[in-house]
């Protein structure tokens, strides 16, 4: 994977996601507003964004442990 975020906390992968939807809003408006050099990076944003939920939704089912 490009960005293996599987060696994070869980409170580390919260702080990504949450940092990450910050990022995908502004690219979100600045593609609205014609100003995004790489479109592309609203698709990869929103591809890291479903990995790290992945990862923290294995934390709620318990597949992943907190220690880990």
């Amino acid at each position: 994977m490009k960005n293996s975020y599987t060696d994070l906390t869980y409170a580390e992968l919260v702080a990504k996601r949450d940092e990450l939807r910050k990022e995908a809003l502004n690219l979100r408006m600045a593609k609205v507003l014609g100003h995004v050099e790489n479109p592309l990076a609203v698709r990869t944003t929103r591809r890291k964004i479903a990995r790290l939920n992945t990862l923290i939704h294995e934390y709620a089912l318990g597949i992943r442990t907190k220690s880990n």
